[in-house]
C-alpha cells in the first residue's frame, strides 16, 4: 500500500517508519522538499521524501498530522486529497487547567468540511509517540486499543488494518461524528500523562469480559425513579 504522511513530525515519523517495516511504499511529506528527504533518509527501509503535496499525490492513503491548520494552507490545492483515505490522528490544544470547552463538532469532523472528497477517518489520537517504539513487538500482547471512526466503510477498515499490522488492537467506533468521544478520549489519556504524572506509556485497552455465571448482585433492574 502507497502510503503519504503529510507533516513528518513525531507521529508521521513513527508512525511511517512502522508502516514501511510491514512492507508498505511511505513518502513522508513536509513543508519543504529537503526536510521531507531528510526525515526519509533517517527513516531508511527504501522510504522516500518530499514536500506534502508531493506526499499526498503518492498515497492513497494519506496519515494527517497538521493540527490547527487549515489544508489549504497545507497544499497547493486540495484537490490532490480527492477520494484519498486522510487518517486524523490530531487533538486539541491542552487548555490551562484542562478546562475544555463543550465539544460541538470535533477536529477530524472539521477536517472534513474543509476537505469533503477525501474519505477522512479518525484515529491514533489517544497515545504518545513514545508507545510506538514497542510496536509492533510487544505492544501486541498488550491488546492496546486504537478507536477508529468514519463514515466511508472501505476506509475506516483499511485504518483498522493498518493499526492491526504493527501491533495495535483496531476498535470500530462508527461514524465520524463519534470523533468527537475519540477526542475526548485522547483528552484523558492526556490529562493522565500530565496531572497524574503516569508516563507517557499510558493508554487504553478494552476487553469485553465473558458475562457472569450468575447474578448474585440481583442482575440489572430497572432504575426507580421515584
Amino acid at each position: 500500500m502507497k502510503i503519504g504522511i503529510i507533516g513528518s513530525g513525531n507521529m508521521g515519523r513513527s508512525l511511517g517508519i512502522l508502516w514501511a517495516e510491514q512492507g508498505h511504499e511511505v513518502f513522508f511529506g513536509a513543508r519543504t522538499t529537503e526536510k521531507g528527504q531528510e526525515v526519509a533518509t533517517n527513516a531508511g527501509h527504501k522510504t522516500q521524501g518530499g514536500s506534502n503535496d508531493a506526499a499526498a499525490a503518492f498515497g492513497a492513503v494519506l496519515l494527517y498530522t497538521v493540527r490547527g491548520v487549515n489544508p489549504a494552507k497545507v497544499f497547493s490545492s486540495v484537490s490532490v486529497l480527492d477520494d484519498k483515505v486522510l487518517i486524523d490522528c490530531n487533538n486539541q490544544e491542552i487548555p490551562e487547567n484542562f478546562e475544555y470547552p463543550a465539544i460541538a463538532r470535533s477536529l477530524a469532523e472539521t477536517l472534513a468540511a474543509e476537505v469533503p472528497k477525501a474519505r477522512v477517518v479518525k484515529a491514533f489520537n489517544t497515545m504518545a509517540q513514545e508507545l510506538f517504539e514497542l510496536a509492533p513487538d510487544p505492544l501486541k500482547n498488550y491488546k492496546v486499543s486504537v478507536f477508529v471512526a468514519g463514515d466511508d466503510e472501505s476506509a475506516k477498515q483499511t485504518v483498522m488494518q493498518l493499526a492491526n499490522e504493527i501491533g495495535f488492537q483496531a476498535i470500530d467506533c462508527g461514524k465520524l461524528r463519534h470523533a468527537r468521544l475519540i477526542e475526548s478520549a485522547g483528552d484523558l489519556i492526556r490529562l493522565l500523562m500530565i496531572q497524574q504524572q503516569m508516563g507517557s506509556t499510558v493508554t487504553i485497552s478494552v476487553h469485553a469480559l465473558p458475562p457472569a455465571q450468575s447474578q448474585r448482585l440481583g442482575g440489572r433492574q430497572d432504575s426507580n425513579l421515584k
